[in-house]
């Protein structure tokens, strides 16, 4: 049980700083994002960060739902981590 809660901890560093990148990278306009590696990025955090920017869509050109995806990425994963952490020094 330790592995899992290790290995999502570990995954869930990585996706945060995929959606660091890929949000800073959004304010070069410039940018082609049907090009490799910017696509790769593209296609592996748009679709979670959509879920967010259908429940706050852009105010005036501020897109606000980053913040929420991050909030919710953390506490899931602090949930589950410890969650699992809990029931392996249960079981041991």
């Amino acid at each position: 049980m330790e592995l899992i809660a290790q290995s999502i901890a570990t995954f869930i560093e990585i996706y945060t700083v995929l959606l660091i990148v890929r949000i800073l990278l959004s304010w070069f306009p410039n940018i082609d994002w049907s090009s490799n590696p910017w696509s790769i990025l593209s296609q592996l955090t748009d679709p979670y960060l959509g879920i967010f920017r259908s429940i706050i869509p852009p105010l005036g050109g501020i897109d606000l739902s980053p913040i929420l995806a991050f909030i919710a990425l953390q506490l899931v994963g602090g949930l589950v981590t410890s969650g699992l952490s809990g029931l392996s020094g249960s079981m041991g």
